[in-house]
């Protein structure tokens, strides 16, 4: 899943889209409103992470923007503004969740998690196909009741596959789900994540490719 983290101290960007990213998270970064704006209008990102005191374009404004574009992304906005009448202001404004600063990364990465749920048709807390389980939550993956540990991008591409639930995902999806803006589109980067798959996932292979359509899980 694609995340984007609009916060103008770099720093504090860094670190968020770090601890991120090791969930497995795809992870763009901007660091006003404009630039946030320029990145939703490119990208379908299923959460925006989002400072509320933005310089340029306002984080209430990136917020109402969003809602507008009726877009399926979530908006968890974050704040130094604690107080009641602020999280209300938020809220009505159209973001999903409500995060003061300072916050512990541990419950950001929770709401993100919730609310990557809510951006997304329902789905259930195990997916499961043809032998394999992958827990989202624990990110654990299992075929035939084996453990089978996976690298973040592996991780994210097969979530991708088992959510498609048996139909094509293209190369170009898979790129935009479960890698952020920096990757090469032209690279065999995403073929390369997917033999590594196969191979951790062992014989016989449930990954298959369908030349010139992408891949789907048996």
């Amino acid at each position: 899943m694609r995340i984007l983290v609009v916060e103008d101290e770099q720093i504090l960007a860094d670190a968020v889209a770090e601890w991120l990213r090791r969930e497995a998270f795809a992870v763009d970064i901007a660091h006003d409103g404009t630039e946030a704006l320029d990145r939703i209008g490119v990208h379908a990102y299923d959460v925006v992470v989002l400072d509320r005191d933005l310089p340029g374009v306002h984080g209430d404004d990136v917020c109402q923007a969003v809602t507008k574009a009726e877009s399926s992304a979530r908006v968890l906005m974050l704040t130094a503004a604690a107080g009641i009448r602020d999280r209300v202001a938020g809220l009505r404004l159209g973001a999903d969740d409500y995060l003061p600063k300072p916050f512990a990364f541990a419950e950001l990465s929770a709401r993100v998690h919730a609310l990557a749920r809510r951006a997304r048709p329902a789905t259930p807390p195990l997916l499961q196909r043809s032998g394999i389980r992958l827990d989202p939550a624990r990110r654990q993956v299992s075929r035939d009741g084996r453990p089978v540990a996976l690298a973040n991008k592996e991780f994210a591409v097969l979530t991708e596959l088992l959510l498609a639930d048996g139909a094509l995902v293209s190369a170009e999806q898979l790129l935009e789900k479960a890698w952020d803006e920096n990757v090469d589109p032209f690279t065999n980067t995403v073929r390369v994540t997917v033999m590594k798959l196969r191979k951790k996932l062992g014989e016989p292979q449930l990954v298959e490719t369908v030349t010139g359509a992408g891949y789907r899980v048996r």
